[in-house]
């Protein structure tokens, strides 16, 4: 364990607790009000360190981590706010609130991008229970254990995760599953392990779920991902915390093996790299012969200033990181308060790519995790008279689209991909014809041909969902 910084004890806060905290009697009543109201919607949770060192509480409501961390009234539409604080300040009527609440979740498209219907594998047509396979490549774990984060970032796309959705859960008790299900599927190069968060867990049980990946029947897994936003909001776990130097020998112990170790870190501010611990974090994690990357969505009020980015990306190479993605905001949860246009977040990127060297330039965005696959904005055009948003699939369902160009007509107010419509007078994306939409989960015996975005734009019409 480095002797540089003392051992902090990790302290998280609720909506139950967080009137234990220092901060708590600076905010205004009406801020007060907000977190106890919405947070029955969307999960709460920080810790000492975000609100100690990360939030700058001279800059309350606008400080971008206190937005990133702390419910608002303006992520639920008027009535819809006013009628849960009436529950909730004034009737208190728990029966009442939990079927409001649900009301709200089910409106908020809580699985987007197929998580449920497309994205988990199938054994012998039975459901491989914390286990998603989209792309051929990467198969994503999510054990039991890691079921929870350091602290919740109020935009976050896997929420209900974190609510009591049990029936929309992913989570693994073992590795058993994942094991049998790998040796059978020689395509697969990384296991991303995800969550909620698996640095949440100590490095005892994280080696449990890590270590039967090593085995040489899994010779074909090149690549071991574990997904953390710890980096930022506990980096202690990489440095002071008294299983630190394990956690370390792990990573080694995986680097050994002749396999890749990437942190897939999750940074939303140039903030929270400036602490000196996340950037001992980070020098520890590369120190091992790990890789950590850097992604995280473009998101308003919280990061749409160029220089932060820049700022971020330029420090993560500085101390050996790899910019990686900047993400579209998901069209999930309170996604009207967070969302940009797609013409405005280019524009974002544009300008914080110029602003840096081609050693951060490896970043690519911004980036939209859509039903298809990851489509990347490359730029706005003009062809024929015609303007157009330059996409490509950087990543799909289909690997015969990746990298295809394709052409949208330019839509100043679109915030995602099925509010595109396509170029050259076409009624379809390329990737929506072909016939009877068949888009099945791997283990399936149905080939994968169309992806009916077409589909979405009609679910969210019909049934009100926030997309």
């Amino acid at each position: 364990m480095t002797s540089e910084f003392a051992p902090q004890k990790f302290k998280p806060f609720t909506r139950q607790s967080i009137r234990q905290a220092r901060q708590w009697q600076s905010l205004p009543p009406d801020l007060q009000e907000a977190v106890q109201v919405v947070s029955h919607v969307m999960p709460f949770r920080t810790n000492e360190y975000v609100m100690d060192q990360l939030i700058d509480w001279n800059n309350v409501p606008d400080d971008p981590i206190y937005r990133l961390v702390f419910p608002h009234r303006d992520m639920l539409p008027i009535d819809e706010y006013r009628t849960l604080r009436d529950l909730v300040m004034v009737k208190q009527d728990d029966a009442a609130i939990a079927a409001y609440v649900h009301q709200i979740r089910m409106r908020m498209n809580p699985h987007p991008a197929g998580q449920m219907t497309h994205n988990v594998p199938r054994v012998n047509d039975t459901p491989l229970r914390g286990l998603q396979h989209k792309y051929n490549e990467t198969v994503l774990f999510f054990p039991s254990s890691g079921q929870t984060c350091h602290a919740y970032c109020t935009f976050c796309f896997r929420w209900p995760q974190f609510v009591g959705m049990d029936d929309m859960k992913f989570d693994a008790k073992e590795t058993t599953e994942l094991v049998s299900y790998l040796k059978n599927h020689k395509e697969v190069t990384d296991v991303l392990i995800t969550g909620g968060d698996p640095m949440i867990m100590n490095t005892r049980s994280l080696a449990e779920f890590i270590e039967p990946l090593l085995g040489p029947e899994l010779a074909h897994i090149q690549n071991i991902r574990i997904g953390t936003k710890s980096v930022a909001y506990w980096p202690q776990r990489f440095v002071t915390d008294r299983d630190a130097d394990d956690l370390l020998r792990l990573f080694e112990k995986v680097v050994a093996s002749g396999k890749n170790m990437a942190i897939m870190g999750h940074y939303n501010h140039a903030v929270e790299l400036r602490q000196e611990i996340a950037q001992k974090a980070v020098k520890r994690i590369v120190g091992t012969g790990a890789t950590l990357r850097m992604q995280g969505p473009l998101i308003r009020h919280i990061n749409e200033d160029p220089h932060s980015w820049a700022e971020l990306w330029r420090t993560g190479v500085r101390l050996g990181a790899i910019p990686y993605y900047m993400f579209v905001e998901r069209d999930t949860g309170p996604r009207e308060y967070f969302q940009l246009p797609l013409a405005r977040a280019h524009e974002i990127f544009q300008q914080a790519y110029q602003m840096v060297s081609g050693l951060a330039r490896t970043v690519r965005g911004p980036s939209m995790s859509a039903f298809p696959g990851k489509v990347a904005i490359d730029g706005v055009v003009t062809i024929n008279g015609e303007k157009l948003f330059a996409l490509q699939f950087l990543q799909a369902r289909n690997p015969d689209w990746v990298r295809k160009p394709f052409f949208a007509k330019y839509d100043p107010e679109a915030t995602w991909l099925d509010h595109l419509k396509p170029a050259f007078g076409k009624e379809k994306f390329f990737f929506e014809e072909g016939g009877t939409p068949d888009q099945v989960p791997h283990g399936a015996a149905v080939e994968r041909k169309v992806i009916p975005i077409a589909s979405r734009r009609e679910a969210c019409a019909t049934h009100g969902n926030a997309a």
